[in-house]
């Protein structure tokens, strides 16, 4: 007798995730993206305007985050793969979307917060190393959160209709996580006001230390919203599990199919040119974006001399802008196409951007003129020049190196010597936090 029928369901393709698991999914980004565009858009503003400390400290402040940013991204990635099937009951991937959560939601309040038992006399270095340890938390936290969110996607989906899904639904959290916050600002600077009016109105439109609460309280929103999305995530998403190797049986293959070897090493990709022509133009595009959203609440206060509340309304309008033009990128794509390959490469870029922009800031925040007070004269151009001068400069980088993108195309020589070079295949998914 001839070998039997398989057995019913055998080899029957996973069931597709329900709304409510993809929704509950796409909520657990939320807390991190409130959190980002909070720290981007007023962390220089709170510190050097509302508390009234150096342009040099501040940016010392932004740079310590971005590169504890950039140093904890690897490092947890490395930790939670090493840590798959050791959380037998919470699963890995959850587990350390838990800790990043909690570190944030303990450590960011902090951030926005006045010294605790820092007086009028306390020294700024002394108060500086106050934050430091909060800020190194927070940082850690987020990037426990964003490595444990993203690495969920292959562990709850299989096919690349899906796994596109749920990124956009992540992304489209993600925007309404700007538009919370903004619009969150600009209600509590508009309440913290209102009943100001007469000769103390324009005392009360310029930001200064009577605005400590509306940031706190917009810390506190912030980590409070995010919380609830945070448990709506836990309770909703369940991760999934590997399968298991099974024993062969009669209806196995005889032979194993032959797996892809990889195109590159990480070690290989270093004497790539492309590696370098890529990380350039990811590097100048990520600073156009990240230091206009650092420096346009410093612009309007200081170079345009506007009420404080535009410092939320300005935002949110270059923010949904931003997201209008992004929908003709899908036409784009599909006549240029969308290269890129490789984790060591997103982790390279990654890395480079959040150290590079901590940089920058410090170097900004270094040339600013005025060093005895909050804004001189000299001030209210310099924030002119930084807006257009520097950004327009990086602009001017990311050109070329686009330039050099079309004049050289991406090739990739294969570590090994009998395959040809070949270009970039695109990615399955493509994720970019």
């Amino acid at each position: 007798m001839g070998p039997g029928p398989p057995a019913a369901g055998a080899g029957a393709p996973p069931r597709p995730l329900s709304l409510v698991a993809r929704l509950s999914y796409a909520v657990g980004h939320f807390l991190n993206d409130l959190c980002a565009s909070m720290w981007f858009t007023y962390l220089l503003l709170y510190l050097h305007s509302v508390r009234a400390y150096s342009s040099r400290g501040a940016g010392l402040l932004l740079l310590l985050g971005q590169v504890a940013d950039g140093l904890c991204t690897p490092l947890v990635g490395f930790e939670a793969d090493r840590a798959a099937g050791r959380c037998a009951r919470f699963g890995p991937r959850k587990a350390w979307h838990l800790v990043g959560t909690i570190c944030v939601l303990l450590s960011f309040p902090f951030i926005f917060s006045p010294c605790l038992g820092c007086n009028a006399t306390t020294p700024e270095w002394v108060a500086l190393l106050y934050y430091g340890p909060f800020i190194v938390i927070f940082q850690f936290g987020w990037a426990a959160t964003q490595i444990a969110h993203l690495s969920l996607i292959p562990e709850l989906v299989t096919n690349d209709h899906e796994k596109v899904e749920l990124t956009a639904l992540r992304y489209a959290f993600t925007v309404v996580a700007s538009i919370t916050v903004y619009g969150a600002a600009w209600l509590l600077l508009h309440l913290q006001g209102s009943p100001h009016m007469g000769p103390t109105q324009d005392v009360y439109d310029q930001l200064g230390v009577q605005d400590v609460p509306v940031f706190r309280s917009l810390s506190l929103l912030v980590v409070g919203v995010g919380a609830v999305f945070s448990l709506l995530f836990h309770l909703g998403t369940r991760e999934g599990r590997r399968r298991q190797v099974e024993e062969p049986d009669e209806h196995s293959p005889l032979l194993a199919p032959a797996t892809a070897r990889p195109l590159l090493l990480w070690k290989h990709w270093l004497r790539e040119p492309a590696f370098y022509q890529v990380g350039s133009l990811y590097m100048s595009t990520r600073l156009i974006v990240n230091l206009s959203q650092t420096y346009m609440a410093m612009y309007l206060t200081y170079s345009l001399n506007l009420p404080k509340k535009f410092i939320a309304t300005i935002p949110l309008v270059m923010y949904l802008s931003g997201f209008l033009s992004s929908f003709l990128l899908k036409p784009v794509n599909k006549c240029i196409g969308r290269n890129h390959s490789g984790a060591f490469v997103y982790g390279a870029m990654s890395f480079l951007d959040k150290v590079a922009n901590g940089l920058a800031v410090m170097a900004i925040q270094s040339l600013h003129p005025c060093s005895s007070e909050l804004c001189c004269k000299a001030c209210v151009a310099f924030y002119h020049w930084v807006m257009v001068a520097v950004t327009g400069g990086v602009g001017v980088a990311a050109t070329l190196a686009l330039c050099s993108l079309l004049v050289w195309p991406v090739r990739l020589r294969s570590c090994y010597p009998d395959r040809p070079p070949s270009k970039l295949q695109e990615p399955q998914s493509a994720v970019t936090p």
